[in-house]
């Protein structure tokens, strides 16, 4: 089973700045930059959640600026679970599992550097 670890920990991490961001701080763009983050990841599960495409996107909404971590969380575990799924032997795509995991995580890293600085 694909250890997921390194995504969890980085997306806690994240979500954990966040959480103790002041407002301004958030406001300033912090809170977009995760936003849109939580929605790419969300997307990625749903692709390998449902890899025909049959069922309809699902968009992270945006709550505001005080839940956007616990949004992220959400997003970067569903995430997890699908990458952890799909390394069980689903069918043939472009890019292992393990590929995709370290993208994520590359993802998930720059995104907090953005928002952070």
């Amino acid at each position: 089973m694909l250890d997921t670890s390194p995504l969890t920990a980085a997306v806690e991490r994240f979500a954990d700045r966040l959480r103790a961001a002041p407002q301004s701080r958030l406001r300033r763009g912090a809170a977009a930059e995760a936003l849109e983050l939580a929605r790419e990841l969300a997307v990625r599960a749903q692709a390998l959640e449902d890899p025909s495409g049959a069922a309809p996107a699902r968009v992270m909404p945006d709550e505001g600026v005080f839940v956007v971590g616990d949004q992220l969380v959400v997003a970067g575990l569903d995430l997890a679970e699908a990458l952890r799924a799909a390394d069980g032997g689903g069918p043939d795509s472009a890019k292992a599992p393990s590929g995709m995991l370290d993208e994520a995580v590359a993802l998930v890293e720059q995104a907090e550097i953005r928002a952070m600085r």
